[in-house]
């Protein structure tokens, strides 16, 4: 049995001003195994090196390529994510960012939330991206 997702918007709708293209819903009601995973930033996870220096759109590309791995290794895929959560440490990379995710998420339709913080774990990282999945039954 698939996820619940109700009251689906795109952001072009929600952000005509802005140049984002992102499925989202307002609500999630999740059937299955519940994974949690830990924010992904700009780092390439067999090596622990930061990539991307300088680049939110390529920080948030590996961090989504991240999510998409380990989502993988606990047995789901991008589809059973129920729940983004995305860290900017500058709001004007903002849209190169929900650009970056809504490529990957497209017809998802996860519930989201945008943080602008003062900083991360690292200087180096400007972008980080964590995320709810369940897997249906």
């Amino acid at each position: 049995m698939e996820h619940t997702r109700i009251r689906q918007f795109n952001t072009r709708d929600t952000y005509p001003e802005q140049k984002i293209d992102n499925d989202l819903c307002q609500v999630v009601v999740a059937r299955g195994a519940t994974v949690f995973l830990r924010g992904q930033i700009g780092q390439d996870l067999e090596t622990s090196k930061s990539v991307c220096i300088g680049d939110a759109a390529g920080q948030t590309e590996q961090a989504m390529h991240n999510i998409d791995m380990l989502l993988r290794e606990a047995g789901g895929k991008l589809e059973h994510i129920c729940k983004i959560t995305i860290y900017l440490v500058d709001p004007r990379y903002r849209e190169d960012v929900y650009r970056t995710v809504g490529k990957w998420l497209k017809g998802v339709h996860p519930v989201s939330t945008g943080i602008v913080v003062s900083a991360l774990a690292r200087p180096e990282w400007l972008v980080e991206v964590d995320a709810i999945a369940v897997i249906p039954d």
